[in-house]
């Protein structure tokens, strides 16, 4: 929706304050987007000279609305400010200052369809693609200043993680095998529903944040053509520790970080260079108890 300047004002366009009285923007907390581009660099914004620390530079955001979340606060601030089109992007992380009354979130995301952003307000001097390399010599906002370290080593990472559908399947005693494709189907209907809330970040061994790693199944035999929305579900044409492994293999080379879950010994021999390896339990106790399911068997 094209941002309306005429809109009523959110409740929570307001000053949050400190037991020591230091004011921070947003009643409700507020949220910012790193957009990266491999090609250009990180999408800056050189503030407004009335602004609060007029004059430097900075990401776009702003203050969530009441109710809102922090990853749609940021894709909408950075639409609102930018004209940055939320579908040009893919969410990879978040890293969240908390202060107890009040919460700033950077939202990372990769850029998959190059854009030019555009002022749609006067809260910009200017927009720019800045080379990541160059980032730290401009003069920073105070806070983006002070996280940009951090952000930028999240930015140098790329986690995925590949299922082996039928042994994380094949661990819960749940009559599995009357129905593969359907035990399949509603394993990745969970995986897809853990993975968009995010993945802490010692869940998958790094160090902080929330992430949203694209997340693989590979299904073999009569679980074939099992689908999930908001995962992606990969059809072994022969044997699935095969599958697993080729994927497994793609995904390192391409420079990610990569996670693989099964509890076979023999797969884990095999992915062990190229991966970190984790059991079914790992997977079943992120995803929390599902109908009719009782626990992994222990490792």
């Amino acid at each position: 929706m094209p941002f309306d300047p005429h809109a009523p004002r959110d409740p929570g366009d307001a000053w949050a304050e400190a037991p020591d009285g230091t004011r921070y923007w947003g009643r409700f907390g507020a949220a910012g987007l790193v957009a990266h581009d491999p090609d250009r660099g990180i999408l800056l914004q050189h503030r407004a000279l009335w602004s609060h620390h007029g004059g430097t530079w900075g990401i776009p955001g702003g203050a969530r609305h009441a109710g809102e979340a922090a990853v749609p606060g940021a894709l909408r601030e950075a639409w609102e400010e930018a004209s940055v089109p939320p579908g040009s992007l893919r969410v990879a992380a978040t890293s969240t200052l908390e202060l107890g009354f009040w919460s700033y979130t950077t939202v990372v995301a990769r850029v998959t369809s190059p854009f030019e952003p555009h002022a749609t307000d006067d809260e910009s001097q200017d927009l720019a693609w800045i080379p990541v390399d160059q980032v730290a010599s401009l003069d920073l906002h105070p806070g983006f200043g002070a996280a940009w370290p951090r952000l930028h080593g999240m930015l140098q990472l790329a986690p995925a993680v590949v299922v082996d559908a039928a042994n994380v399947v094949g661990s819960v005693p749940d009559g599995w095998w009357r129905d593969r494709r359907g035990a399949a189907e509603r394993l990745a209907g969970r995986v897809a529903a853990w993975a968009a809330e995010g993945i802490d970040a010692g869940a998958l061994g790094l160090a902080e944040g929330r992430w949203f790693p694209p997340v693989e199944l590979v299904v073999e035999g009569r679980a074939r053509g099992a689908r999930a929305d908001g995962v992606d579900v990969h059809d072994a044409p022969g044997e699935g520790d095969d599958a697993v492994v080729a994927r497994v293999e793609a995904r390192h080379a391409a420079g990610e970080r990569v996670t693989v879950v099964t509890s076979d010994r023999g797969l884990a021999a095999r992915v062990g260079p190229f991966a970190e390896v984790r059991g079914a339990r790992w997977l079943l106790d992120q995803l929390g108890p599902g109908e009719g399911e009782g626990h992994a068997p222990a490792e």
